[in-house]
């Protein structure tokens, strides 16, 4: 593939806090809730729009429109927030809403020094890989997890590519092609990528470590191992605890660096990671002040 523009990764590793362990203390970012729609099913996925209590991926307080998002940048960095990075992670997948290039694009106008990142399946990688290096993504991360079709059909129920729907093997087929393939075209481009991958018991754990080789001789700089969250078709499956998933990690990290700092956010995340603050009150306070607000609390 011919390289589309070659990023500079010069702060990308060094302030970036999800690729970052150091940086995640000294920087945060905010996640745009802007993307609602999503072009496959995850077995372990349930998508809230209205959701203020979960703090997990696929949850919001709302969808934002472009210019709400617009906005919503525009007063947390005049706020003077240590903000490196603005995301796009859902609620649905960023790349099956036109709205995220949008937004991006706009972002990057305004605020051209900021790292924009964007967390996608992977379905739609390849078929709009121009538009995020065009809209100024500079880092990325791809959430696969499996490598064979039987695994795929495990942990997805469908996939919607190209105006068609598909269940079964074929769905699976499709899925995986297109994550690998989107995986290696980003990285030639010049994108800084990390692979996520949910370790679901009894189903893709034995595969993880082929999917860490596979990703480490792809060029990803990051595997983020995260436990699945028991819920959807596998509420009945418990969470891996930590000590497996730093067993696995130790496994894995021979072929490609590991991330061990994930608390597997919201898709409307504010701040540093772990300490997250309520989106919708530190845009109110930033609009009106906070003596107005402590007052009709």
């Amino acid at each position: 593939m011919t390289v589309l523009k070659t990023c500079n990764d010069r702060d990308i590793m060094k302030e970036h806090p999800c690729f970052s362990k150091e940086a995640h203390h000294k920087f945060g970012r905010i996640h745009l809730p802007v993307a609602p729609a999503c072009n496959i099913q995850c077995r372990y996925c349930i998508r809230k729009y209205d959701c203020a209590n979960e703090s997990r991926p696929g949850v919001s307080s709302r969808v934002f429109n472009a210019q709400e998002a617009l906005e919503r940048v525009r007063l947390l960095i005049e706020r003077g927030e240590h903000i490196s990075v603005i995301g796009i992670a859902g609620p649905g997948d960023p790349l099956a809403n036109d709205v995220t290039f949008e937004v991006l694009g706009a972002v990057n106008r305004e605020y051209p020094d900021l790292i924009l990142c964007v967390s996608t399946n992977g379905l739609a990688l390849s078929d709009r890989l121009e538009d995020l290096v065009s809209a100024g993504v500079r880092s990325l991360t791809v959430t696969i997890n499996a490598v064979i079709p039987e695994t795929a059909e495990k942990v997805y129920s469908r996939v919607s590519y190209k105006g068609k729907h598909y269940t079964g093997r074929a769905a699976a087929d499709i899925l995986l092609c297109n994550q690998w393939r989107g995986l290696r075209e980003a990285i030639e481009a010049g994108l800084i990528v990390k692979v996520n991958t949910v370790l679901i018991p009894g189903v893709n754990d034995k595969e993880i470590p082929f999917i860490s080789w596979l990703a480490g001789r792809t060029g990803a700089e990051l595997l983020n191992i995260i436990p699945l969250i028991p819920q959807a078709e596998f509420e009945g499956l418990q969470r891996p605890s930590r000590e497996v998933i730093n067993r696995l990690r130790d496994e894995c990290r021979q072929h490609i660096p590991q991330m061990t700092h994930c608390r597997q956010c919201r898709a409307d995340a504010f701040g540093t990671i772990g300490e997250d603050k309520d989106m919708e009150l530190e845009v109110i306070n930033a609009m009106i002040g906070e003596d107005y607000c402590e007052m009709v609390s």
